[in-house]
């Protein structure tokens, strides 16, 4: 089994709870998609942060434009919200959590343009939106298809980590709302 087909099946229940719980906020309120900005800005750049930490751009040497907390930070400020402290980095003590992290955030990205659609134009989606290279979610694909992981228990663990960090930042957002 490969590592993508691996970190997809072992964690689709954490990704269907994630999808699950940030479908409570409603996109097209603007209340609504402060929250979920929020949430995703408690998430986000701790996972972005931990990655570079740990030298992600050794294996992916696209990383800097596969970052999207610039996006996210801009939108939240475009709506007048004040920044929302960070939860703490996931631990990623080598390369089959590095890739999974990635794999979580990618996955996040490709679920975002999807949801971005029910974003009203009036308000900022660059965050959901990113203007990335075309074809990167299939170059990043590859790349993980071909990393030759073969600790695959680690990158499953580490990938329900970064979920649910998602899952913890979601909830804290909604409990506050």
């Amino acid at each position: 089994m490969s590592l993508r087909s691996a970190l997809r099946a072992q964690t689709a229940d954490c990704h269907a709870e994630v999808d699950a719980l940030f479908g409570n906020f409603n996109l097209s309120d603007i209340n609504d998609y402060r929250a979920f900005l929020r949430a995703h800005a408690r998430a986000v750049p701790s996972v972005e942060a931990a990655l570079e930490q740990s030298g992600i751009t050794r294996l992916l040497p696209d990383w800097p434009e596969r970052r999207r907390t610039s996006l996210l930070l801009a939108d939240i400020a475009e709506l007048g919200d004040p920044a929302t402290s960070p939860l703490p980095q996931p631990e990623l003590r080598n390369k089959a959590s590095l890739w999974a992290a990635v794999y979580v955030l990618e996955g996040s990205k490709l679920g975002g343009a999807m949801l971005a659609k029910a974003v009203p134009a009036h308000l900022p989606s660059r965050y959901l939106n990113p203007q990335g290279p075309k074809g990167s979610m299939r170059a990043f694909m590859e790349r993980l298809d071909t990393s030759g992981i073969d600790d695959i228990a680690g990158a499953v663990a580490a990938a329900r980590d970064v979920f649910c960090l998602f899952l913890r930042a979601a909830q804290l957002e909604l409990e506050a709302a």
